[in-house]
């Protein structure tokens, strides 16, 4: 930094990334930014020099509480502020008079400071900007939002005769030679040349067998070391990558059950492990209990406090939908170790300082290595101190997931993640900033966006037809002055010259497309925080519901707000939030089948695996065993109809497009209806009609040529409805539609009828929209992953098929015949007929011993 050097440093959790970064950054800075200037007689501290970037709100208060004390001692002069969602109107107003000298912000409050008129004289002389957890912002559409921004304050610094520098931090990165280029942009000679790839091979190798000699040093089941401890720097020209040399030690253990269901199935989120997740919270002096969604957190929440009264104060409860205010208190609570114990969800993810933090528990599946290990990181955050994460399974194959999680860290395998490319609703939403930003020539910005990763390879009629999407709204909406947006004027400079447009413009600045949310709060006064719109709907005054660790009835509902009192009744239906089931990653998903393959040899090595043995054993006598070089299928007749179970492991959104086109396939030769089932490691397809599985199943997986791939896809399900639905967030985020007017909020049946209303009119008046290709594209690429969808196709015809017919349903077919059950069955009348199955199926299985 002291040479101007730009730079990703990624090191594991806890190595002290934040304070390396920042003292460089003030030993750098310091003579260069000056000291404090008189105005009216009183000091003033030093412009805008340096933008710290964090994707979350929590993470952004608890790095700016980090870097103020050694700015005290270094820079006494320099002032430090927060600018996020949760900044208030008095501290955004006082910024707007003066920017304070380091800036702690998420992407979309820069790109909101990127609108601003004064923006080049504000921004023009930041010297550096950190993105702090850049594998966060990456691989999503707020990492090209932050592409876009950094190019921008590029070029304003390169007007101004000088360089921008960017650092980088993360601790769960691969191919970091791409996330290290994506950081500075292709227009910068650190990111033209690329790293030497024999090097590259022999510093993964050396990492490698780092972490296998640190592993060998604790017991084989309970531990795991941390990958990337190559030490130094990898220069390239002005980038450098700079990788931690630390002796992070991550253990990675299990709570084991004391009977292990060879029948298992999702949905009881755990809860009888309550006894033992009880027992490892009073052993620790503060622990982080992490869930994946915000329903299955208040759930624990509520089941711990009801085990121990006793910790009413010091258990607490955090996702992003409640209070600020609540939030901020449990953050606080951990740091100073009043906190006994917290369960969250993401919302405590990323890089926040919990120093007290001893232990963390992962209740279910973390569906991820690198979710796993940056979880882990949250607990011995310092130098010198084993991070440990204890995993607590909500059902039997989960146990298999955590032996293969411990062993993926322990050979560094990782995801990767990769920039999206070229999205144009993101484009089209910059255009309008940097003309509200004091205007733009395109020459010029088309040259700017261009050293962009996201957009390197834009081809000239996709830029012009952003410029005319702006400019007029394409074909179709030219007669309407509300989509003239940007305009040159008489120099040639594109503004917005309506202040109206730009008021709606700067209100939904951003990226983050989410369900409506509404306001909860008690009718007597006092806010809980926000629930999705579609699921207060649903409830009429009188229901109870659990929010904030809260029974609640609803009282009524006023504009955005849901007024609710404490409940009496001791039934509850818990709110309901998008995004609650991840799929399970390639890598992990890889990494269960070696598990398996070794299992189905014998070899039971981990206290998981040994505990899982009795469902293996049964799985292996009735069925055979999926395995990397062995597809498993099975087929079953029951009243219901005719089964197929099929096992890729390749994840729910692979298989969800993969059982549709499976689906679409069968009913060619004759019409007919199938039921589907599915989840991360199979899928079920029923026919009520006779159907020889056996015969059909080969055709079913071939592998056609791309081209045909897309076209079979797209029929075989409703791809108009599902482009519909993506296109709502495209024309949000391209500000077709508005999240919300300045002092209105709409409701997310409005947004939708908006967005239906525009997509129908592109389609028949506007068919080359380029929008809507890109809600295609999306939906292929995203939701349905087409590319992984391929991929397992051609991975499976690599497979020997193995087909058996079954008796009665096996231990991994059982859980989708769950799953299918779960959308025709009330809880009651399901947990009835669950239990009279796996009755029956235990007596057949015989006695585990």
């Amino acid at each position: 930094m002291a040479a101007g050097r730009s730079g990703l440093l990624h090191s594991s959790t806890g190595s002290g990334k934040t304070l390396a970064v920042w003292l460089g950054a003030l030993g750098a800075l310091r003579e260069s930014v000056g000291e404090a200037t008189l105005a009216r007689g009183k000091p003033v501290a030093p412009p805008l020099a340096v933008l710290w970037i964090t994707p979350m709100r929590a993470l952004a208060a608890d790095t700016l509480r980090a870097i103020e004390a050694p700015m005290a001692a270094l820079c006494p002069a320099w002032s430090a502020g927060l600018r996020s969602g949760d900044t208030t109107t008095s501290q955004r107003a006082a910024q707007d008079r003066r920017l304070p000298t380091v800036l702690v912000t998420t992407p979309e409050s820069l790109s909101l400071l990127l609108s601003r008129a004064d923006a080049s004289e504000q921004l023009g002389r930041v010297r550096l900007v950190v993105v702090d957890e850049w594998h966060e912002l990456m691989g999503n559409k707020r990492g090209v939002q932050t592409q876009l921004a950094l190019a921008r304050l590029r070029r304003w610094r390169a007007a101004r005769g000088a360089g921008l520098m960017t650092w980088g931090l993360s601790a769960t990165l691969g191919h970091l030679d791409e996330a290290l280029r994506t950081l500075v942009g292709t227009g910068s000679a650190a990111s033209t040349s690329a790293f030497d790839a024999d090097a590259d091979a022999d510093a993964d190798a050396d990492a490698d067998a780092d972490a296998d000699a640190d592993a060998a040093s604790l017991p084989a089941s309970t531990a795991a070391t941390a990958s990337g401890s190559r030490v130094g720097a990898t220069a390239s020209r002005e980038a450098v990558l700079v990788q931690g040399e630390t002796d992070k030690t991550l253990i990675i253990d299990t709570l084991l059950p004391e009977t292990v269901e060879r029948f298992a199935w999702a949905g009881h989120m755990g809860l009888r492990m309550l006894p033992q997740v009880v027992d490892a919270i009073a052993s620790s002096a503060s622990s982080l209990v992490f869930t994946n969604t915000r329903s299955q957190a208040e759930q624990w929440y509520r089941a711990l406090l009801g085990a121990r009264p006793d910790w009413a104060g010091v258990l607490t409860l955090h996702h992003g939908s409640l209070d600020r205010e609540l939030r901020e208190w449990v953050e606080l609570g951990l740091k100073e170790g009043r906190v006994k114990a917290a369960v969250c969800t993401s919302s405590l993810d990323l890089g926040v300082d919990f120093l007290p933090v001893e232990r963390v528990l992962q209740i279910g599946s973390a569906k991820g290595v690198a979710r796993l290990v940056q979880r882990a990181g949250r607990s011995g955050h310092a130098p010198g101190r084993p991070s440990r994460i204890t995993l607590v399974p909500t059902h039997g194959l989960e146990l298999v997931e955590a032996a293969a999680a411990r062993e993926a860290v322990r050979q560094g395998r990782i995801e990767s993640r990769h920039s999206p490319r070229e999205p144009l609703d993101v484009l089209v939403q910059h255009l309008v900033t940097v003309a509200l930003g004091g205007g733009f020539r395109p020459e010029a910005l088309r040259e700017e966006i261009g050293t962009t990763v996201a957009y390197e390879a834009l081809p000239d009629a996709a830029w012009q037809w952003c410029l005319d999407f702006v400019r007029q709204g394409g074909p179709s909406l030219t007669a309407y002055p509300d989509y003239h947006r940007v305009v040159p004027d008489e120099d040639g400079l594109w503004r917005v010259p309506d202040a109206r447009l730009a008021r709606r413009h700067r209100a939904n600045i951003g990226t983050i497309v989410s369900d409506a949310a509404m306001q909860v709060r008690f009718i007597t006064g006092g806010s809980l925080g926000t629930v999705e719109e579609s699921f207060i709907a649903r409830l009429k005054p009188g229901d109870a519901f659990m929010f904030g660790g809260r029974l609640l009835e609803l009282v009524r509902v006023e504009q955005m707000t849901a007024l609710v009192r404490r409940a009496a009744s001791s039934r509850a239906a818990l709110p309901r939030w998008n995004g609650g089931r991840m799929p399970l990653s390639s890598t992990l998903a890889d990494a269960v089948l070696r598990e398996l393959a070794e299992a189905d040899e014998g070899r039971f090595d981990s206290p998981e695996m040994r505990a899982v043995r009795p469902l293996i054993d049964v799985q292996r006598r009735w069925s055979g065993v999926p395995r990397p070089d062995t597809l498993v299928a099975e087929t079953l007749k029951t009243r219901e109809g005719w089964h197929l179970f099929l096992y890729p492991f390749a994840g729910r959104q692979v298989h969800l497009g993969l059982a549709g086109l499976m689906a679409w396939r069968a009913a060619q030769p004759e019409a007919g209806t199938f039921s589907i089932a599915l989840n991360d490691y199979g899928l079920e397809l029923l026919s009520a009609r006779p159907i020889d599985w056996a015969e059909r199943l080969p055709g079913l997986l071939r592998v056609p040529p791309e081209a045909a791939l897309l076209d079979e896809v797209l029929a075989s399900l409703n791809a108009t409805e599902l482009a519909r639905r993506r296109f709502r967030e495209i024309a949000r985020i391209a500000g077709l539609i508005f999240q919300s007017h300045p002092g209105e909020r709409r409701s997310s049946r409005q947004l939708q009828a908006s967005a239906t209303l525009f997509f129908e009119v592109f389609q028949q008046y506007d068919p080359g929209n380029r929008l809507l290709a890109q809600a295609e594209q999306e939906l292929l690429t995203q939701e349905l992953d087409l590319r992984r969808l391929a991929d397992a196709l051609r991975r499976m015809a690599g497979q020997t098929l193995r087909i058996h017919a079954l008796k009665r349903p096996t231990p991994l077919a059982f859980p989708l015949m769950v799953e299918r059950f779960r959308e025709k069955l009330s809880n009651e009348s399901l947990a009835d007929r669950l239990a009279r199955m796996v009755a029956s199926l235990e007596r057949s299985a015989g006695d585990p011993t």
